[in-house]
């Protein structure tokens, strides 16, 4: 049997527009208590996923971060019903995870790192034929895929090739693909990957419209530490299956001790004297000296840097390059755990 739900969708969508955002953020999209996942290989057990905590609300975008083998993936599967979870328990778009993944997946829209379109299928058709699946007639499939063409700047492709599309072209397909049912929640797993650098700042745009435009709560993996500063609300970090860290990306940041100042000396000798003007900044912690190059981390950059160079104007020393860099979210997890996200 058909059924027609596309009545059912609309009060939804208008509800959640009418919302503010101070009341969206009171309701959890995404809420897992002590989620964990033990793999048993070769006669022993493998832990994932540790028993994590995490909320996502609605409305927010994510940024879900972490090293390969931190159990990033593994989370993620087991938020999408593709993995069962070993133990803990989790609520995500309101229906359990392990009594109605069902439910869950009723509401959930998921966009792999691989894709899901078929190089040889027509757009319209291929669009047509997934919002089938959750019981779409046809008629409203062609509307809203259609409308969300249009919304992703592809509204002339709807009888073209999937193959013939550009990377970028395709990434934005495989979202309409997981948007046709209109889902509360949508998972994009790596989506920028392998996309040229104006492809990829496309593709933010358009995310960012899921949930200014439509209401829809994102939540997202990358390695990409741009993406994830630029697009989240809030990003989580996990690592050897736990979370480590959590919040905005500037409280993330601010986890980091202060901004790094390099200073580049004309001779060794100036550097050390330098590093001794520096040391004394306030805030300063000890300078480290490479050659001719001085670096050291003030709490404020922008501050600290107009006293260290009047204070190394005084003492005769002219410097031939200053950077000050403020803390990225590779910083952060570097502090963390003492290597790099991109490891």
């Amino acid at each position: 049997m058909v059924v027609n739900t596309a009545a059912a969708f609309r009060p939804i969508r208008t509800a959640r527009r009418r919302q503010t955002q101070e009341e969206r953020a009171m309701e959890a999209m995404i809420e897992a208590k002590g989620l964990k996942r033990t793999y048993k290989a070769r006669g022993k057990s493998i832990e994932a996923v540790r028993g994590i905590d995490l909320r996502v609300n609605k409305g927010e975008i994510v940024g879900f971060l972490g090293p390969n083998g931190a159990g990033k993936t593994t989370t993620l599967k087991m938020l999408c019903t593709l993995l069962e979870p070993t133990g803990g328990s989790a609520t995500v778009a309101g229906s359990d995870l392990r009594t109605d993944s069902v439910g869950v997946r009723r509401k959930i829209g998921y966009v792999s790192q691989a894709g899901s379109t078929s190089p040889e299928a027509v757009v319209g058709e291929e669009i047509v034929t997934h919002a089938r699946f959750y019981g779409i007639d046809k008629a409203t499939a062609i509307r809203r895929g259609q409308e969300l063409l249009a919304a992703l700047d592809l509204g002339d492709v709807w009888k073209r090739p999937c193959g013939s599309l550009s990377g970028g072209q395709r990434r934005r397909l495989d979202i309409v693909m997981g948007l046709i049912h209109e889902p509360e929640l949508v998972f994009l797993d790596e989506p920028t990957t392998g996309l040229d650098p104006q492809s990829r700042a496309n593709l933010w745009t358009h995310i960012r419209s899921l949930r200014d435009r439509l209401g829809t709560t994102v939540f997202l993996t990358t390695h990409y530490m741009d993406e994830a500063d630029s697009l989240s609300d809030r990003i989580l970090i996990i690592d050897a299956g736990t979370i480590v860290a959590e919040g905005t990306p500037a409280e993330l940041k601010k986890r980091v001790s202060g901004d790094a100042v390099t200073l580049t000396m004309r001779t060794e000798g100036d550097a050390a004297r330098a590093a001794q003007i520096a040391g004394a900044l306030e805030g300063a912690d000890t300078p480290q000296i490479e050659a001719h190059v001085v670096r050291l981390h003030v709490p404020d950059g922008g501050r600290a840097l107009p006293a260290l160079l009047a204070a190394l104007t005084r003492d005769g020393i002219d410097a031939i390059g200053v950077d000050v860099n403020r803390p990225t979210l590779d910083d952060v997890f570097l502090t963390l755990t003492g290597r790099s996200l991109r490891d």
